[in-house]
């Protein structure tokens, strides 16, 4: 979402013109997003999407204000939640200049701490410290999570089309991204189509996948771009 709906932060007109558009055709849009459940359940339920997935495949919010499902297996979220906070601590340890995220208590299955003034080793010491301490890490141009490890966007997008969209093959899908926490949506072997918005290419060098189009335009100008193009293949006018 960040990055690749928003421009500068904020969601456009254009943008939630080009999602009516959609919808109106009956293209389904998913919003996978890396934000907590507590801020992807008040969103999704006022855009034209299909559903929203939350914390990089953590949590499923079907459309419609149904009860969110929880993707990742949690046995007893009081305790996980202390373990990931146990985990933060030990990274500040290292790195005390790092801060939790605002945004850290409406989330379930991980934890969050702001990705501003981290240069890329950095970000690589990080993710080292947390696969040692059992746990996944990824970042996005907002945020570093610590994630439970096999959680990210692919695995959760893939669950749910298999329980909620079993009409839709991986083959059908468009996947669409603008940063690291957004590979596996660029894995071929899941998802043949996947698209950049064109502010991806400041991550390339740290992404082993990468996505198969990149649009000419950054941000959500560039998610634009594509709902335009895919609407003109359908000859319907924009």
């Amino acid at each position: 979402m960040d990055g690749t709906l928003t421009r500068r932060g904020k969601f456009t007109t254009l943008l939630l013109q080009a999602l009516e558009d959609l919808a109106a055709v009956d293209i389904k849009v998913l919003i996978v997003t890396g934000r907590s459940a507590g801020w992807v359940s008040g969103l999704s339920s006022l855009m034209p999407v299909a559903g929203a997935i939350a914390e990089n495949g953590g949590l499923y919010f079907p459309s419609g204000n149904h009860k969110p499902v929880v993707l990742t297996p949690i046995s007893d979220l009081a305790k996980h939640r202390q373990h990931l906070a146990t985990t933060f601590e030990n990274l500040q340890t290292k790195f005390p200049q790092i801060q939790e995220s605002a945004d850290n208590r409406f989330r379930v299955t991980d934890w969050t701490f702001d990705v501003a003034g981290l240069s890329q080793d950095e970000l690589q010491t990080l993710d080292s410290l947390c696969q040692q301490m059992g746990w996944g890490f990824t970042y996005s141009n907002v945020q570093c999570h610590i994630k439970p490890q096999g959680q990210d966007k692919a695995v959760g997008l893939l669950q749910v089309l298999r329980e909620y969209l079993p009409q839709y093959s991986p083959e059908q899908i468009v996947t669409v991204g603008d940063s690291p926490n957004d590979e596996s949506l660029f894995d071929r072997r899941y998802f043949p189509v996947s698209v950049g918005v064109a502010n991806v290419l400041e991550y390339m060098n740290q992404l082993k996948y990468h996505p198969a189009y990149i649009t000419n335009a950054a941000e959500g100008d560039g998610f634009c771009e594509l709902s335009s193009y895919i609407l003109k293949s359908l000859h319907i006018p924009r």
